[in-house]
């Protein structure tokens, strides 16, 4: 039988309108080099020097969370893991917690020492404790870099204390800022707390030590989710810095500031400018019905449509509505398993198309047997 289509098209009333008017001009920055990004897309909504590697201080300790995290998720530490303090980790200097040499704290401690304080010394024993070494660990660092599309980035060390050739550009801050709060959103559990308590475990007996959050960001600005700070000689006053507003959420990447202060000042400048120009439109969420389409020859009479990945676009304010089309068949044969493609959804904005999704079938529909298949050839004889 021959397929036919069709196509239906929506108004996405529950979305404010955006998309085509002119933003404002992006603010400049007193920085060495500066970006700022939504999260969710990738768009990049300004950028100076963006792709210029400098020394990026303790900001490198993104990716060394990123790891963490991404072993985590893949089975191969458990956050109540022990973990030995070597005697490289225990030397680290500069931000630290005075980890001792064999000393033991569990992964999850000195994950948060390192999203927290930005904890040299845990940083590196973490480090160890998944790779075997820190140079272990510094290739998985690059070699993840690569994956993320990072072409300015070259680690030498897991914590960011200034070392010849260890250099990043704020390009690639934000895509690996954007990866760890995307993929990882609970690490703002860490990012967003000002305060927290360790407890050493030495031979010398039990102490607290007190963590206070190196971003102050997070007692600054309305929304801030995290995320990294970084000072060294070199790299003088670095920061990534995220926000997150009605569902937005924006990173903010300056390298290379003069003073300590400026670099918030800076990084708020660009979160203000961001969420006064721009508004994130969501398509439909994944999983949401949106049609039906009949089957011939199964033992249902339709299956529904629904939709298989959410869709997000980054529209300026004061445009209109966003729009979609579905383009499914005017029919479909069974047998039909749950997740076949059916169709596709495509989203508009202005009249231009902005994103799609594929339309996959909700459930399986079995192939019907001689009964019903004879009912369903007298049905269409009489009905055309």
């Amino acid at each position: 039988m021959r397929i036919k289509k069709f196509t239906a098209v929506f108004i996405l009333t529950a979305l404010m309108p955006a998309c085509a008017v002119n933003a404002a001009q992006p603010p400049s920055v007193d920085a060495a080099a500066a970006i700022l990004a939504e999260a969710s897309t990738g768009t990049v909504l300004m950028e100076e020097n963006a792709d210029t590697p400098l020394p990026p201080a303790s900001v490198t300790k993104v990716m060394t969370l990123l790891l963490i995290y991404d072993s985590e998720a893949q089975g191969k530490i458990k956050w109540d893991d022990v973990v030995t303090v070597s005697e490289h980790a225990a030397s680290m200097g500069g931000s630290q917690i005075f980890l001792e040499a064999g000393e033991k704290q569990t992964a999850a401690t000195l994950t948060k020492a390192v999203a927290i304080a930005s904890a040299n010394d845990a940083a590196v024993a973490m480090a160890e404790y998944i790779a075997g070494s820190e140079s272990a660990f510094v290739e998985m660092m690059n070699e993840r870099a690569k994956g993320l599309g990072m072409k300015n980035t070259v680690f030498k060390n897991a914590c960011g204390l200034d070392t010849e050739g260890h250099e990043m550009s704020a390009r690639d801050i934000s895509l690996m800022s954007r990866e760890l709060i995307t993929k990882y959103p609970q690490i703002t559990e860490y990012t967003t707390k000002w305060q927290d308590m360790i407890t050493h475990k030495t031979a010398k007996g039990e102490s607290e030590f007190g963590l206070t959050n190196t971003n102050r960001l997070i007692k600054w600005y309305d929304g801030a989710t995290g995320l990294k700070t970084g000072s060294t000689g070199n790299a003088k006053y670095c920061l990534s810095g995220t926000a997150k507003r009605d569902g937005m959420e924006l990173v903010a990447v300056v390298m290379g500031c003069p003073e300590p202060k400026l670099r918030f000042k800076e990084v708020m400048k660009l979160l203000d400018y961001g969420y006064a120009n721009y508004m994130l439109l969501k398509g439909e969420p994944a999983g949401k019905i949106v049609s039906s389409v009949p089957v011939l020859g199964g033992t249902e009479d339709s299956v529904n449509a629904a939709v298989a990945e959410n869709v997000s676009y980054l529209a300026q304010k004061g445009s209109k509505k966003l729009e979609y089309k579905t383009d499914l068949p005017e029919n479909i044969k069974a047998p039909i398993n749950a997740g076949d493609e059916l169709g596709v959804i495509t989203y508009t904005c202005d009249g231009e198309e902005v994103g799609s999704s594929k339309l996959i079938a909700e459930k399986t529909v079995e192939k019907c047997g001689f009964g019903k298949n004879l009912k369903e050839v007298i049905k269409l004889w009489f009905i055309g």
